[in-house]
Order: structure tokens, then sequence, then C-alpha cells
């Protein structure tokens, strides 16, 4: 199997005793075997570990036919959801997309999202958008009451409703949901929308390969094969129970320097395509190891634009971080740097280098002086950006986040704190049933 991803741990091997890595390595390896026995915690939401190997071509076929439908008169998809119902499209699709894509005339429906706040001016402003395009809408919940998505569905559903009237709405407004429960299947089956099943073993922020995330990335002209056929590269060799798995190696490397005193973990990308990857990245780890009062913290960082603000804390600050580097091997432009006859700002030594080769140089100083500094650097190469080698790396991060979250001996695969805060929030509202601190009433337990 070819390697697509490959780890350079030099840089953080050295804040690691000797004699202990080689623990960590074996207690990777127990804890892959336990998460594909499906004998850990969480195992009843293990679904996505056979997603790529398992997606069927009656499934593509489907999302093709919307994009082919939508193709002739939509020019926005408003996609609805919060979470991992929209982190993982909203990655993908930022990593691949021309970065101004919105101000040229790109073949296809622009793609937004809603429902991942609660601002009314962001709701506002996303109605003057709606007003000026020909619009559909693609609402992703498991349940239909989650209330940011909620609020936002409701909004848009009423202007299409208003706008295009019964009929042609059905044509517009595809579910993402519950087989059989959940306000939003009961109205998709009433209202006759198209929909698209969330399968009951995979949680949200491991849903990107299901529709949740192949619709979305689709209609915004991405090979949906082609990234499922990298994420299949990376379900057979993270499955290997070796220590140079790639996953394995991952996990063990953050979870022996946590044992360190290595509390927060950064991302770093030298790619600004890459953002979003981050803050998928940083939801996946967060919600599924921060329990227990125990877990790394995730933070990203998009370098070299943050060096000029974090890059004074990373180098001199508090020790308790590492970072963990997505390196991107080659670009997929050429661009040189042109030679200026005044030379008034003293570049023309660069003259005829590409700007790649400059942020190359950039990354590998960086690493050099973080280190110096006491940061530890361990480093994620791909050969390009592209679907193939995105959906390897997503995939990648999936496995290695089970592996990682069995080594700490929590569950990866709930999140009962994010329920928290909607306790006080529906008390604060006047939901009914919901007393002043937010605990529900002894007549609606």
């Amino acid at each position: 199997m070819k390697d697509i991803i490959t780890i350079n741990e030099c840089s953080a091997l050295r804040f690691i005793p000797e004699n202990q890595y080689a623990g960590w390595q074996k207690k990777a390896i127990e804890a892959l075997k336990l998460l594909e026995s499906g004998q850990g915690k969480g195992s009843d939401f293990l679904g996505w570990i056979g997603l790529p190997s398992g997606t069927p071509q009656e499934l593509i076929d489907q999302i093709k036919n919307i994009c082919n439908d939508w193709q002739k008169d939509v020019e926005l998809v408003v996609v609805i959801g919060i979470g991992g119902s929209y982190l993982g499209a909203k990655a993908v699709i930022e990593a691949l997309s021309h970065s101004f894509s919105f101000w040229l005339s790109a073949a296809g429906p622009q793609i937004v999202f809603a429902g991942q706040n609660i601002s009314e001016d962001y709701l506002a402003e996303l109605d003057d958008l709606m007003k000026t395009r020909s619009i559909a809408c693609i609402v992703i919940s498991k349940s239909g009451t989650t209330t940011e998505p909620a609020i936002a569905f409701r909004l848009i559903k009423q202007h299409i409703l208003g706008r295009y009237g019964k009929e042609e709405t059905k044509r517009r407004i595809v579910a993402i949901t519950d087989k059989s429960r959940g306000a939003l299947r009961h109205m998709a089956d009433r209202q006759e929308y198209r929909s698209f099943v969330i399968p009951d073993n995979v949680g949200g922020r491991f849903s990107v390969l299901t529709p949740v995330g192949l619709l979305p990335i689709a209609l915004a002209g991405i090979d949906i094969e082609d990234l499922i056929a990298g994420a299949l590269n990376m379900e057979h060799v993270t499955a290997e129970k070796k220590a140079d798995n790639p996953a394995v190696k991952y996990a063990a490397l953050r979870n022996a320097l946590y044992s360190k005193g290595k509390k927060i973990e950064l991302l770093v990308n030298f790619h600004p395509k890459l953002h979003y990857v981050t803050e998928w990245w940083k939801q996946l780890f967060g919600e599924s190891e921060g329990k227990e009062h125990k877990g790394i913290f995730p933070a990203g960082v998009d370098f070299t634009t943050d060096l000029h603000s974090m890059g004074q804390y990373i180098q001199d600050g508090e020790r308790h971080l590492f970072e963990t580097v997505i390196s991107v091997a080659s670009a997929n432009r050429s661009l040189t740097i042109p030679e200026d006859l005044e030379d008034a700002d003293g570049l023309n030594y660069l003259a005829g280098k590409h700007i790649d080769e400059c942020n190359k140089m950039a990354e590998l100083g960086t690493c050099l002086a973080h280190v110096d500094g006491g940061v530890p650097n361990l480093r994620i190469e791909i050969p390009s950006l592209n679907a193939y080698n995105l959906g390897a790396l997503l995939y990648f991060f999936q496995k290695a986040c089970g592996i990682s979250g069995y080594i700490l001996g929590v569950n990866p695969f709930d999140q009962e704190g994010v329920e928290a805060y909607k306790k006080y929030m529906f008390a604060l509202l006047n939901r009914p049933g919901f007393g002043t601190r937010g605990e529900p009433d002894a007549n609606h337990r």
C-alpha cells in the first residue's frame, strides 16, 4: 500500500525519554486492537471505521443525481448544520476550491453555511444574499430540534416556500437525518423532501464520509469518489497492528508528550486552505478526548500568518505545548518571484525562486526555532492537496483519534458535556419543561 501520509517524529522524540517511547507504542497498538475489536467504550459508534470500503455505488449515484438536478438552475446552496454536521464539508470545500471562487464565474452552485451560529446579523445578511440568487437547501440534523440549525432551517424553509411554492420546495430542500426518528425525519416524510440517512452508528464528528459531508462536497464540484478512495487507502494502512502505522505513531507521540506535561497541541499549517481542516480537527479531538478532566487541548495556527501574532508566545511562552505540522509536499500551482531592477525591497536574492520554496524554508526555519525554544514538533506530510490525499488525511485523523482516546482511557465517541450549556440556555429562554437552573422540571422528566 502506497504511503500517502508520512510522519516525521524526530523533533518530538528528543522530548521523550528513549526508554519510555516503546511503551507508548505498545499502548497505541493495544488501543488499536481494542478499537478494531469493537469491545471498547462507545463501540456502538464505530460505523465510521468501515465507511470507505462500505460506501455503496447507489449512494454515490443518488448524490450525483441531486448535483445534476441542481446544476440546472441553483446558484446558491445553503447547508444547515452545526459541529460535525458542517465542519467536515466546510474543511474539504475550503481546502479544494479556488481561494477566490466566490468572485469568479465558477461552474455550479456556490456553497454557504448556516445553523452553525445564532447570530441575528449573520442570518439577516444571509437573507440578503438569498434574495439575489436561485437557492436550494441541505438541512442536516439527526433530531431536527438542535437549536442553532433548527432556527436557521425555519427561516430558510419559509424563504424557499414563499418564493417557490410548495411543489418546487420539495425539489429544493434535501434533508440528511435519522432513518426513522426525530422531528426532521417526520417533516421530510410529511413534506416529501428528498432525504439521506445518517447512520445510527456514526457520530457527527466522524460523519464527513457519510451523506453529511459527501453531498455538500459533491455540489461544490469536488470528486467524492477520489475522496473516498484516499480514505479507503488509509482504512487499510491504519488497520495494521504495528508501530509504523501512521495512526499508531501519531497517537503514541501525542500521548507520550502529554505525559510529560505538554497539555496543548497546536495543529499548524503553512497552507491557508487548510484552516478549516484545523477547525474540523479541533472538534474531532476536543469532543472526543476532553472528558473526566483529561485530554490534550486542541488549538490551531495558520503559519506564516500567525507567526506574526502567536509566534512570540510559542517561541518564549510557557512550555506546555507541542506542535503538529501538516506539511503539503508540492504546490498545485507554479509561481516564481520576479526580479526588480531597483531592488528597493532587497528581495532580488529570491528572484526566480518558487514561492513554495520560500514557504518550505519558513516551515523548516520555524521548526528549528521552536524546537530550540523547547516546543516539540512532529510533522505529518501529504504529497499534495487534492481529494485523494485529503480523504486519506481525514480518515487518518479519525483513526488516530479513536486510538488516542482509548490510550487516555475515555470514551472517544460520546459528548455529554456538550449538552450542559443547552440546559441553561433553554431555561433562560423559558423553554417549557426547564427550571431556572436548566434542569428539567419534575413534570417533564
